[in-house]
């Protein structure tokens, strides 16, 4: 009898093992956004995080009736903090990169900006080792574009690098750096659509090359939330068949910032 019971007992241990583990109920999603990267993010003067990316957020877990939490966090910090769980996600207009990929999983694109130099207008900038010799340019700190600038110029630019937008705009206005290279949008409404604005413009081609600026922007998890990244991507699918995305990109850009 005893041994019928530990065969039994070993079945039974034995057919919990083989069930699949039970999938996390979502019930609450919390964002990471960064809150100082205009029209994507910004925090206004009571503390409040607004723009295109907190929208989306909020619109996002509407569809997947889920409560939506916003998280500031500083750009450099974002997938240390998405990996040490201080949020589910971040959705901070971040690229997705073969190189971020190795980190995190992201979900299918929800904008592809193209990437543009800024300058004051009449200023040269011939896009070679060559005429990059000496120059300062300036970006945002490990961003897609700072990686652009050190692999395709190297030491022959000198790179300025910021923690945000503002301070990055700042200096070129000071004319402490001769050039920034942004995302086009971020351009628009973080300098040439403020005062000022106007003695500035683009400088060079638009860039749009995968092996830097990646597949569009998307929405970062852990590797682990296989079935959250699954929820976003079919809101996402929902947000633009129903209608609501394009109300949100309309509230911010004149233009479809989902690209083809």
């Amino acid at each position: 009898m005893m041994k019928i019971r530990l065969t039994l007992s070993a079945l039974f241990v034995a057919s919990l093992l083989a069930t699949p583990a039970m999938a996390k109920e979502w019930k609450t999603v919390r964002f990471g956004v960064e809150g100082a990267y205009p029209p994507f993010s910004w925090t206004d003067a009571s503390g409040e995080i607004k723009g295109f990316d907190t929208d989306l957020a909020n619109a996002l877990c509407k569809q997947m009736a889920v409560k939506c939490e916003l998280v500031a966090q500083d750009w450099d910090g974002m997938i240390p903090a998405l990996l040490s769980r201080k949020y589910d996600a971040i959705i901070a207009a971040m690229s997705i990169t073969d190189e971020r990929r190795q980190k995190v999983d992201f979900t299918e694109k929800y904008a592809h900006i193209p990437n543009r130099f800024v300058a004051a207008k009449g200023t040269e900038l011939t896009l070679t080792p060559e005429g990059m010799a000496g120059k300062r340019i300036g970006v945002q700190r490990a961003t897609t574009h700072d990686k652009y600038l050190t692999d395709n110029f190297g030491s022959n630019v000198t790179i300025v690098r910021y923690g945000n937008a503002d301070e990055a705009y700042l200096d070129l206005k000071a004319g402490r750096v001769l050039a920034l290279l942004a995302d086009a949008s971020a351009i628009e409404q973080g300098l040439l659509g403020k005062e000022g604005g106007d003695k500035f413009d683009y400088v060079g081609p638009a860039l749009t090359d995968r092996q830097w600026f990646g597949d569009g922007m998307g929405i970062a998890v852990r590797k682990s939330d296989k079935e959250l990244k699954g929820k976003l991507d079919e809101a996402i699918k929902a947000l633009r068949a129903n209608g609501t995305y394009q109300q949100i990109n309309h509230k911010y850009f004149k233009y479809d910032i989902y690209g083809g």
